[in-house]
């Protein structure tokens, strides 16, 4: 059982990326992302529900958008407007109906001029 994320890489300011993460053949109730940068604790950064409700760190609400195609079981993350402290290591993150959840690999985020 394992999830398959996808992109990050190296972007100025301003700029933007994708992440997709995928839990094929899981009966996945939240799929999100979560991140960590050197130092500190990992944060939350969005995460949408099975029935469609989304939740977003008020750091980068307006400009990180995710997106969720159930039938695939795959969810996306939209990142706009890139800032220096969105750098971190995102994590994608799957959680069960019966509560219990996993972590996939991390992919590196860096924003810099």
């Amino acid at each position: 059982v394992q999830l398959q994320a996808s992109g990050g890489g190296w972007v100025q300011p301003g700029g933007a990326l994708r992440l997709s993460c995928a839990a094929p053949g899981m009966n996945i109730n939240v799929l999100g992302w979560y991140r960590q940068a050197p130092g500190k604790q990992r944060e939350l950064v969005a995460t949408s529900t099975r029935g469609g409700s989304t939740n977003y760190s008020d750091s980068v609400k307006g400009r990180f958008s995710i997106s969720r195609d159930n039938a695939r079981k795959k969810v996306s993350l939209q990142m706009n407007d890139l800032k220096p402290e969105d750098t971190s290591v995102y994590y994608c993150y799957a959680e069960f109906f019966t509560g219990a959840s996993i972590w996939g690999q991390g992919t590196q985020v860096t924003v810099s001029s």
